[in-house]
């Protein structure tokens, strides 16, 4: 396997032989995997995939672990839902949501990039592992750590929100609160990996982790019916997942599982911590750092990795990135509840009023094929709606007091 894929850095091209490493040593720019596609032409078939495990690992024949490689949670595949209340109170008429907050088994999608990191980690002999988080990471990093028989040290911020520190001690894990934002807490996980042998899925590790989201884009392909849409709509934190997906597709193009056509990406970020949005809607080719300042705490990275990346994706396949408020992303919440009965956390909320306002202000086309990312569950995130939602009344035990309620 090691002459099927390997690093590769994504400016300079230079090769690596598979190793827990990040950043190429001569242009310090980032790493990522790639793959001998013309050997993967031989495996990687729609016939093969169709008698894969219902689950993201049915794409195994192109993630970055050994041939022999047995996964033991059964993440991905989640639905691809059509959304016709959603599109209808927004006015879209062709539209899906890619509901990853049923993603196994922490709820989220980063259940799928912490299952490739923790293949590589024991791939290379990692006996701890760890992360910077804000939130969903930490809940999947100490779950598939758990199953795999790994210690773990997991560093958050100290404002994360109470449910996703429980979906994360709950399984024995290391937990940190670093008096800081992300990106400080980011930088002291560098620090630590430079000096334990310990594996940091989104550190030294990052840039097998990364690869687990593009097999969102595998799904989409597939549950379309082998076909590509013609408008992605991507929640942003890091910026890796909307440029995997946009990965998938090509690799899926190139091996002829799919036919070529345009599909333009579309970011959505908070208000409060918007530097890729910023920079697409300035003309800017690189972000400027922000200090996060938001309720999507998920989303809440302010000098994101992949942020560079992000924006390529987006201004070359002509989409678009928009950014919206905190009183907006918990209406669209509640909208895409009332609607679908789909319960987001506050990233999604994010991605349904980007895609209300791209449509408001004319940059997405309301009757194109859509689809829009879901990426975790609303109960991570009560706290929210709290105060938005809860009982309307409260009556004795009797049918008369029902009826004066006036309830019916």
């Amino acid at each position: 396997m090691a002459s099927f894929y390997e690093l590769c850095c994504r400016e300079c091209g230079k090769r690596f032989p598979n190793q827990p490493l990040s950043a190429c040593d001569e242009c310090f720019s980032s790493l990522e995997v790639a793959y001998d596609l013309a050997a993967a032409k031989q495996t990687f078939t729609r016939e093969a995939i169709a008698r894969g495990p219902q689950s993201m690992w049915r794409y195994q024949a192109l993630l970055p672990v050994p041939d022999d490689y047995i996964p033991t949670t059964p993440s991905g595949m989640t639905p691809l839902m059509a959304a016709p209340r959603l599109a209808k109170r927004i006015g879209a008429t062709n539209l899906y949501l890619k509901n990853d907050a049923v993603c196994l088994p922490t709820l989220s999608f980063k259940d799928r990039v912490v299952s490739v990191a923790l293949a590589a980690a024991k791939n290379f002999g990692f006996d701890t592992v760890g992360c910077s988080s804000t939130g969903n990471l930490a809940n999947a990093v100490a779950a598939h750590a758990a199953r795999l028989g790994l210690k773990t040290y997991i560093l958050v911020p100290t404002d994360l929100e109470p449910a996703k520190i429980l979906n994360t001690r709950v399984y024995g894990a290391n937990l940190v609160r670093i008096d800081g934002n992300y990106d400080q807490v980011n930088r002291l996980c560098t620090q630590i990996a430079e000096r334990y042998e310990w594996g940091f899925v989104n550190v030294n590790l990052r840039p097998y982790y990364a690869e687990g989201s593009k097999t969102v884009g595998y799904e989409i392909a597939e549950q379309l019916g082998w076909r590509l849409p013609d408008n992605v709509v991507v929640p942003m934190a890091g910026g890796a997942l909307i440029s995997k997906i946009r990965k998938a597709f090509g690799e899926l193009i190139e091996l002829g599982l799919v036919e070529n056509k345009p599909v333009r990406f579309f970011g959505a970020q908070a208000t409060g911590c918007s530097p890729i949005a910023h920079a697409v809607k300035n003309g800017l080719s690189h972000h400027e750092p922000q200090r996060p300042n938001t309720i999507a705490r998920s989303l809440a990275i302010g000098n994101p990795a992949d942020g560079h990346y992000a924006i390529k994706v987006i201004t070359q396949s002509g989409g678009w990135s928009e950014d919206v408020s905190d009183p907006e992303l918990v209406e669209c919440i509640q909208m895409l509840a009332e609607t679908e009965g789909v319960f987001t956390e506050t990233a999604g909320g994010v991605t349904v009023a980007t895609l209300k306002k791209l449509i408001e202000t004319g940059q997405l086309d309301p009757e194109a094929e859509t689809v829009i990312i879901n990426s975790g569950d609303g109960l991570k995130t009560l706290d929210a709606v709290a105060d938005r939602v809860g009982p309307k009344v409260t009556i004795p035990a009797s049918y008369d007091a029902f009826v004066k309620a006036g309830l019916q």
